[in-house]
């Protein structure tokens, strides 16, 4: 009785680990990934500023927008617009902290980034549903 005891609770052991290897394996495909949006210059006031777009990492991760600034860049504008223009979210912000934009509608947006020294970075994004 022991015995089967015993084995009955190995048995449990070994497919329990089973489970949540399948059920983590599986469960990748249906996460949404973080997806890197490039930022390039639009606009530069052309006052021996450098590129700061290096210093701007947003991350679109499902329908949240994250973006890091990585330097000291001073007060930032941050707008969100849909690709055809029309402005979801406008914010400013203190750098060098970071923000979360949450973005409920699946579609073609457009960041920006407004410097206090007038310089101007952008980057496109899809959020997908």
């Amino acid at each position: 009785m022991i015995k089967l005891k015993q084995m009955i609770l190995m048995l449990c052991l070994i497919l329990s680990g089973a489970f949540c290897y399948a059920n983590s394996t599986v469960g990748k495909g249906n996460e949404k990934d973080e997806r890197p949006v490039p930022i390039e210059l639009k606009e530069s006031t052309g006052c021996g500023s450098s590129d700061k777009s290096s210093s701007i990492n947003p991350i679109i991760n499902g329908n949240v927008l994250a973006v890091v600034f990585f330097e000291n860049l001073g007060q930032v504008s941050v707008e969100v617009a849909i690709a055809a223009g029309v402005s979801v979210q406008c914010l400013s912000v203190l750098t060098p902290n970071g923000l979360q934009v949450y973005i409920p509608n699946a579609g073609n947006y457009i960041v920006t980034f407004t410097l206090s020294n007038g310089d101007v970075y952008y980057g496109e994004f899809t959020v997908m549903d």
